[in-house]
């Protein structure tokens, strides 16, 4: 491991427990940042309005440290936008956000889209798929960002059990991401979850940043923000144990390929010869072929977007 690498992750690697909420309490107030949580969702009524509620309840009640909670729905055809509506979170389609530029299927596209309905200096994204969730996830990677003004990203870190397993989740991470990232950019070689969904960021950092439309998106914005602002500007918190829904195989590996893809452009800004993969899947008649296309296309940096600059302006 990179002498930088050892040196970052015993100053920028920390337990959500070394900063009480008290202490991040305080530091919002002294500094007057807001705070914005952001859900994207696709067809998550069974857990979209726990999370949004333990939120509310936790963060916005109890104490004042999140100041709205949003969720940008991708398009879900069973009753997400209802419950988390139900829940107490403002819902917005991701198709009304700048509607001139037609949306395309992807997380990413909601993550970027989302910067345009949100006002947080701070905005925490987190998946809608998390069981037995925690206000301990945004506690953990929000505080850093108030008490440290020298940090700017923070990724969570946690176990991801799979099938009982403890530490076998994660397999695009290991498969993909980890290698990328140890043998292309070895800076970001101590995040733990390079891929994770739950992460927090300084606006005026997000809206720097081009969002790769799919799944890439968190590769990319680690890539990005470390040529942007530098290691020590990016750090992680430790929060436990995250449980979510597993996808199968044949979705890792177009998963996977979106990754890939958007590592080889910041590699070299190159042409993909064929943004295409295929896959089998058994049949009537033996393996048959099934071709996905792989996730070709970025969104600029937000700061870029005029209806965005008139917003910060007005």
């Amino acid at each position: 491991m990179l002498e930088e690498v050892e040196r970052w992750l015993a100053t920028r690697s920390w337990s959500m427990n070394e900063r009480p909420l008290h202490r991040i309490l305080a530091a919002k107030q002294r500094t007057g940042q807001t705070v914005s949580v952001v859900l994207p969702a696709l067809n998550e009524e069974e857990t979209v309005g726990d999370i949004v509620a333990i939120i509310r309840h936790d963060l916005m009640r109890q104490a004042p440290l999140v100041d709205e909670v949003v969720v940008v729905d991708s398009g879900s055809t069973d009753r997400t936008a209802a419950v988390a509506a139900a829940a107490g979170a403002r819902v917005v389609h991701r198709d009304t956000i700048l509607p001139r530029i037609p949306a395309v299927p992807g997380k990413g596209e909601v993550l970027w889209r989302s910067l345009l309905v949100t006002t947080g200096d701070i905005v925490c994204f987190v998946d809608a798929d998390l069981r037995e969730f925690s206000s301990d996830f945004v506690t953990g990677i929000v505080g850093p960002l108030l008490t440290d003004p020298d940090v700017d990203l923070v990724k969570a870190m946690y176990d991801r059990p799979l099938a009982g397993s403890a530490g076998q989740g994660g397999r695009v991470t290991e498969l993909m991401a980890r290698p990328l990232l140890n043998m292309h950019w070895p800076q970001l070689a101590g995040f733990v979850q390079p891929l994770g969904g739950e992460y927090a960021g300084r606006r005026s950092l997000l809206e720097q940043l081009p969002f790769p439309v799919g799944y890439g998106v968190e590769l990319g914005m680690l890539v990005d923000a470390l040529h942007l602002v530098g290691l020590d500007a990016l750090a992680q918190v430790d929060v436990g144990v995250r449980k979510h829904r597993h996808q199968d195989g044949q979705a890792l590996g177009r998963m996977s390929a979106a990754i890939y893809r958007t590592a080889q452009l910041r590699l070299a800004r190159g042409h993909l010869i064929r943004p295409a993969l295929t896959q089998f899947e058994r049949g009537e008649d033996g393996f048959e072929p099934r071709t996905y296309s792989v996730d070709t296309e970025e969104r600029p940096p937000m700061a870029e977007i005029t209806e965005y600059a008139e917003r910060r302006v007005a």
